[in-house]
């Protein structure tokens, strides 16, 4: 523990003996009827509330904010946010792609998450009415985030955005924040809720929600019922991913082609007079089929003769028209909550839910790569081809240890990849509360015990089985004499397709499946310790079991290495935490309030842990709050950091030749390209560098400091006059600092810094090996390790403004904006990742501003909301576009920009429509104008980022809402 976290820990312990005597004095006066306080819970805090503003920033959406939006999931409202980062959501079309990410928690298909100030996902903490939620299993791992698509937004009362650090309230992964979903919890009556929208291009999304609510003297109790269906939007019905040649980063294609490219040696080929096969490939040949051919006709003495030529990037495959703009999703939910007062005093409670998504994902079809340039540091690169072969038409043995660099067939008569995932969650909470008194003092305390499991299978459909591809491929003799196989045809281009009969022994079905279960049991008290003055002292303290399981059982081809997809390690592995934390609340003057908190957890994987808080209100006259926070906080590496070992396509532009424009390589880079054995003509095959990487069990928590500072407005002046009801002015200032942040190296600084420094010998050039024959990058291992820092700070802006009632109708307005002033992370070695403020990389950007308002009018039961979202400009390294001459990149241009982008919302709604008491309709358009998210060249599907924008296009859409 660092020295500066111990002093912190020792005065908050001292600070829980000064309490002592204060408590006992309050178990010694006179037995009192305790009084009754208008208080709250609010998020960020155990100890309930009397104040409008406390110490730490909260975001509040209400029931009124998220009808307002038009969105129908958790996640699409929390991904709107100006703090919100890049988190996954529906326009991800995930599977396929990527492969398994560093940190073993899959790819997350189908799911939605949450980040909160550019931290990721992992790093914010989900509360469902102040409880862990579970995490998600994805299918392909066993993940540190939550799947925010589980709790249906029908059953939603509000969103608690805590926009701070809160390890010592609510323990491990609150270093960005925490998002605390409260659920219905009283209701009287039937309510029925339809939505029908639709965008541009398609993508019909449908919701149906029934909520039953009653109550009697001693119970109440909720009900909720739910569907919601999204369908697909093809990315071949957007212009910019349907090109021929695309203009995006799409645009450097993929070398894997339905024509098939060849790249091999003729050993008895002379050239100038030499013959054989050099080790730089001076005498190899890279050719292609031309298109249209039915018979290949090769010519030794001239690659570009007969029916081929040779390969170049304009023979590339344009892969996104085969992808998904908008990934459909069918999720059916069921949820009740109810509470039963078993005496004045104590008050039992019962909540369930489930939930089950089904979704699809989807790929261009597959692309077969064999032979050593293949680099996927498996069986594939092991493949040699027959000259018996009866479809090879080169009549040379292609020997994968001499002559043979690989063969890449796309071939689409197959059909695209589908992923389809089937998910479901089970929660299940069972608890007491109720309050008791020690003398005057009035406490409130609850037990929970929670049992909640997240399970989800992926079927993968038209991949291959890279084992039966050698077989298929080598002497027809050894193929002929196993059931089913047949010579297989990589040859023949468009134009003699693959039999159906090659299909089906080479094609497989692939079946991933994992499990996340989570159990916690606690208890907490929270109550008044002693008066100040006329104020009293309050505080919380409580006791959390937790026990975390998670399993992966990825596909047995996907563990041998005979998928030709990715390779995966099964993982079934558990953990168990044990912590206690005590809050207090010091009113120490009338206008200033001192908080304090710590935590203490012990971890079954490394040992323990304690994390401290404190934090001030002053009110130094009525108008003004002044608040500011400090804590620390830490993350506990989950199971897949721990255990994960999996495969992952990695996007790396090669300094040495970049895929589509070969070298020379830029003077920084020669020396180091050449001393790696990357020949001055090297191009590199593809962009997608196969990685192993996963887990460490050795890993050590994530530590973090946070603090906020802040200021809340609310002038009287502005309050119940003639042009203003009331207005509120907050501007907070965040700053979060992590270090031995828990990652794997960012492979392209690393890449790039090793090659500065001479290609070989350095530590950093560890991870990196090329192929003697071609000087293609072998495949690098990058495991994890708490190798970062990260550092990140910036404003947060929020204004309301309600008008008073004028004849003509009711105006409100209201903005959010979050200006980030910095960003950094930098590995232990020294390198600076590529992530900054204003850049877009990695498929993800930092806008340096992020700004939301509304502008709404109410006229009895009419009202009309305007929203715009603006996003700022960033910028992408022209450094990282495959190919050199791309839009934007052209005559030596560093950057290409992304301009600032502004989407507008608008709704309309009718209470009381048709006179029908109760009914309320409401028709709206997101993204109205139709605005189009700017051109990314780096982005790696669809050619924008979809973390950050919207999809192009306006989606519109129709709800009715009928209570009864």
């Amino acid at each position: 523990m660092k020295p500066r976290r111990q002093s912190l820990a020792i005065a908050i312990h001292l600070s829980l003996l000064l309490t002592l005597p204060g408590i006992a004095a309050a178990q010694d006066t006179t037995e009192q009827q305790a009084k009754t306080l208008d208080t709250v819970t609010v998020t960020g805090t155990r100890i309930k509330q009397t104040n409008a503003v406390t110490a730490q920033p909260v975001f509040v959406l209400d029931r009124e904010k998220l009808d307002k939006t038009g969105v129908q999931t958790v996640g699409d409202v929390l991904q709107q946010l100006t703090a919100s980062g890049k988190a996954l959501n529906a326009k991800f079309n995930s599977s396929g792609n990527f492969g398994y990410p560093a940190d073993g928690g899959g790819i997350g298909a189908g799911s939605a998450q949450v980040d909160l100030r550019n931290l990721g996902s992992k790093r914010v903490l989900v509360l469902v009415d102040g409880i862990r939620w579970v995490n998600e299993s994805s299918a392909s791992g066993v993940s540190g985030s939550a799947d925010v698509n589980t709790i249906p937004l029908a059953i939603v009362e509000r969103i608690e955005v805590l926009e701070d650090g809160a390890s010592s309230i609510y323990g491990s992964d609150a270093i960005a924040g925490v998002v605390n979903i409260i659920t219905r919890k009283t209701f009287d009556g039937a309510e029925v809720h339809t939505y029908f929208g639709q965008y541009d291009d398609g993508g019909d999304t449908t919701e149906a929600s029934l909520t039953l609510g009653g109550s009697g003297d001693r119970w109440s109790a909720v009900f909720g019922a739910s569907y919601y269906e999204q369908k697909s939007i093809s990315s071949g019905s957007w212009e910019q991913s349907s090109y021929p040649t695309p203009g995006t980063g799409v645009r450097g294609g993929s070398s894997g082609i339905p024509q098939g490219r060849f790249t091999f040696c003729d050993p008895s080929r002379p050239v100038d007079g030499v013959g054989g096969c050099d080790a730089d490939g001076n005498n190899w040949y890279d050719i292609t089929l031309n298109n249209g051919t039915t018979v290949p006709v090769f010519d030794p003495n001239d690659p570009n003769g007969g029916t081929y030529h040779g390969f170049s990037g304009a023979d590339r495959f344009n892969f996104a028209p085969y992808n998904l703009l908008l990934t459909p999703s069918k999720r059916k939910s069921l949820f009740t909550s109810v509470n039963y007062d078993i005496n004045e005093n104590t008050r039992l409670h019962v909540k369930a839910l489930y939930n089950n998504r089904t979704s699809t994902n989807q790929a261009a079809p597959e692309p077969i790569f064999v032979g050593p340039f293949a680099g996927t540091g498996g069986i594939a690169d092991t493949i040699s081809i027959s000259a018996a072969n009866p479809y090879n038409p080169f009549g040379i043995d292609l020997d994968a240890s001499s002559n043979f660099g690989f063969i890449t067939k796309r071939p689409v008569e197959v059909g695209p990849r589908i992923f389809e995932q089937d998910v479901d969650t089970v929660y299940f909470n069972i608890g007491l509360d109720g309050l008791f008194n020690i003398g005057d003092r009035g406490f409130n305390w609850d037990a929970n015990y929670v049992h909640s499991v997240n399970k989800a299978t992926q079927t993968f459909y038209n991949g291959y089985n890279v084992a039966k591809l050698k077989l298929a491929l080598g002497d027809p003799a050894l193929c002929a004499a196993v059931a089913g196989c047949i010579p297989l045809d990589l040859f023949g281009g468009q134009g003699r397709p693959m039999t159906q009969e090659m299909i089906d022994y080479i094609r497989t079905t692939q079946i991933d499946s994992s499990k996340q279960t989570l159990d916690l049991a606690s208890a907490n008290v929270t109550g008044d310790l002693f008066a100040i003055g006329d104020r009293t002292a309050a505080f919380a303290a409580g006791v959390e079991y937790r026990k975390y399981r998670g399993e992966f059982n990825p596909d047995p081809l996907r563990q041998s290495g005979e998928s030709q997809d990715s390779f995966a390690a099964p993982v079934k592995a558990d953990y168990n935490v044990k912590e206690i934390y005590t809050e207090f609340n010091f009113p120490v003057l009338a206008s200033l309030d001192l908080t304090a908190a710590v935590r203490y957890s012990d971890y079954s994987t490394f040992g323990t842990a304690t994390t401290g808080k404190a934090g001030f209100r002053w009110q130094p006259v009525e108008d003004l709050v002044i608040r500011g926070t400090y804590s620390q906080g830490f993350r506990a590496p989950n199971l897949g950091e721990l255990y994960g070992l999996t495969q992952f396509g990695a996007t790396l532009v090669d300094p040495c030749g970049s895929t589509g424009s070969p070298g020379p390589a830029a003077p920084e880079f020669a020396a180091g390209c050449l001393a790696q054995g990357a020949p001055p003509t090297f191009e590199q095959a593809n962009t997608q560098i196969t990685t192993f990487t996963g887990g460490n069990p050795n890993l050590e928590p994530e530590e973090s400091d946070s603090y906020t500072i802040g200021v809340v407005y609310s002038p009287s002046w502005g309050e119940d006059q003639s042009w203003s009801e009331r207005l509120d002015i907050e501007l907070s200032y965040y700053n979060h600092e992590i270090e031995g942040a828990i990652q794997a190296r960012d492979l392209q600084s690393l890449l790039e810094t090793c090659l500065r420094e001479g290609g070989v010998g350095t530590l950093n050039c560890t991870p990196f090996t090329r192929n003697p024959i071609g000087g293609n990058l072998n495949p690098p291992n990058n495991f994890l390790d708490n190798l970062g820092s990260i550092k990140t700070d910036g404003l947060d802006v929020k204004f309301n403004w309600t008008g008073p009632e004028w004849g003509w109708g009711n105006l409100n307005a209201s903005l959010q904006a979050t200006y980030v002033m910095g960003y950094e992370a930098i590995d232990i070695d020294g390198n600076r990742s590529q992530r900054e403020v204003g850049i877009e990389v990695d498929d993800s950007a930092i806008p340096e501003w992020q700004v939301n308002a509304q502008l709404g009018w109410t006229s009895g039961d009419w009202s009309v909301n305007w929203t715009s979202r603006f996003i700022d400009a960033v910028k992408e390294p022209c450094s990282n576009v495959p190919v050199g001459e791309a839009p934007g990149c052209q005559g030596g241009v560093e950057f290409n920009k992304l301009g600032s982008t502004t989407f507008n919302d608008v709704q309309a709604s009718w209470k009381n429509a048709f006179s029908l008491e109760g009914l309320k309709l409401s028709v709206g358009a997101n993204n109205v104008f139709g605005k189009e998210p700017p051109v990314c060249l780096t982005c790696s599907l669809n050619g924008y980022d979809a973390g950050t924008y919207d999809l192009p296009g306006a989606f519109w859409y129709l709800s009715a809402d009928y209570r009864f």
